[in-house]
């Protein structure tokens, strides 16, 4: 049995990944940049609490098991940069809703692979969490600032998302918390920064606004946020985990509301009444 209920520590990462929209329109720099400093210094913050027990649960892993691992990496790695460079084309509403299509890659993944059943329930929760994701993205005032290329960034960033959360369920119920989140950060870690290097981009020279945005980045959703969904994939149906991924577009468009002056209209009230019962009828599904 878990030490903490999964509903409770799903809430917390629905919290903490919301601020994630909201720290990149604070970072001053090329968006493959702020993704690879998001999974570096994360990366950082783990090997420094955490090196000895990490590098001693890495010896129990199979080949198969660290190409999941590594496999998972690159996809987060994937969804960093193109869901950030998303943020540049579009509203931070329109593209957190769009990159939280994710559910629907994971429960159509699950069917085709036939490992695991869904419950019906679940799939329906699964279909009024979309709905309302669909609802949060609709905004005529916005919708002329939208840009068709900023809109296929972000769902190719739920595809990646959709293949994070699968490739992570293959380790975890072995790989401790720790272990597996340091190994997939610090491989996404990699791609990202390799790509940062080769393509020459700037990492020095950013205001110190800038800084402290990587750094709560790295912190709060990263460490916080997405470690809380790779804890709850031990325990839970990665269906129902990709559902409560949901919640971020209502927290990410109120924080855009209150921080950013981003309008906050009925589509986004009725978005979120509807996301947030489909993570309460998927968690009682699950129980």
């Amino acid at each position: 049995m878990p030490a903490w209920p999964p509903g409770l520590v799903l809430c917390i990462g629905v919290v903490a990944i919301s601020t994630g929209a909201i720290f990149v329109r604070f970072a001053e720099a090329p968006a493959l940049v702020i993704a690879a400093y998001r999974v570096g210094l994360a990366t950082l913050v783990l090997l420094l609490l955490a090196a000895r027990q990490t590098r001693e649960a890495w010896r129990t892993l199979t080949p198969a098991e660290i190409g999941y691992s590594v496999g998972a990496g690159g996809f987060l790695a994937l969804h960093f940069a193109t869901w950030i460079t998303s943020l540049q084309y579009t509203s931070v509403a329109s593209s957190v809703t769009l990159v939280n299509t994710h559910p629907l890659w994971v429960g159509l993944a699950l069917c085709c692979l036939g490992r695991e059943r869904l419950r019906w329930l679940t799939l329906g929760s699964m279909a009024l969490g979309v709905t309302g994701g669909a609802i949060l993205g609709i905004d005529d005032r916005a919708a002329e600032e939208h840009d068709l290329w900023g809109h296929g960034l972000a769902v190719l960033g739920g595809l990646c998302t959709a293949g994070y959360l699968l490739l992570g369920r293959q380790v975890r119920p072995k790989l401790a918390l720790l272990a597996y989140v340091t190994l997939c950060y610090g491989t996404a870690a990699v791609f990202l920064w390799l790509v940062v290097l080769i393509g020459q981009l700037p990492v020095t020279g950013f205001p110190l606004t800038t800084y402290g945005a990587l750094l709560a980045m790295a912190l709060i959703p990263q460490l916080i946020g997405h470690s809380s969904y790779n804890w709850a994939l031990r325990w839970l149906n990665p269906g129902v985990v990709a559902l409560s991924l949901l919640g971020e577009p209502v927290g990410s468009a109120l924080l855009a509301y209150l921080i950013l002056g981003e309008v906050l209209t009925w589509t986004t009230v009725l978005g979120g009444v509807c996301v947030l019962s489909a993570i309460g009828l998927a968690a009682w599904s699950e129980r």
